[in-house]
């Protein structure tokens, strides 16, 4: 099983930054692909960016490109989403996720976890 926990979340103002962390244990090898997505209330779940523990095949959703940036420390095992300028639309729970397959599909990954809210004050 692979454990993520999500962490950096919070309350702040418009144009500021923000950068979560993913922490990941145990059986972290079944998860080639990290991901972010996030949900705002009343909302679907929406793909953010993914990024493989290699460092390769980074992508990000088209309106979010050039604000966010996502990276990863593989000698901590951790993933990271570095948010810049961020807007009062931004505001959702932000999930990592882990799965086996490149994609901006919720259902094709494996392993969530608990998510961590950002909310951004206009």
């Amino acid at each position: 099983q692979v454990q993520l926990v999500e962490s950096g979340g919070g309350l702040v103002q418009a144009g500021d930054s923000l950068r979560l962390s993913c922490a990941a244990s145990g059986r972290t090898v079944s998860n080639t692909v990290m991901a972010w997505f996030r949900q705002a209330p009343g909302k679907e779940r929406e793909f953010v960016a993914h990024i493989l523990w290699s460092g390769d095949y980074i992508y990000y959703t088209n309106s979010l490109k050039g604000r966010f940036t996502i990276s990863r420390d593989n000698a901590k095992n951790t993933i990271y989403l570095r948010m810049n300028s961020l807007k009062p639309e931004d505001t959702a729970v932000y999930y990592c996720a882990g799965g086996r397959v490149i994609s901006t599909v919720v259902s094709r990954y494996t392993n969530w976890g608990q998510g961590t809210q950002v909310t951004v004050s206009s």
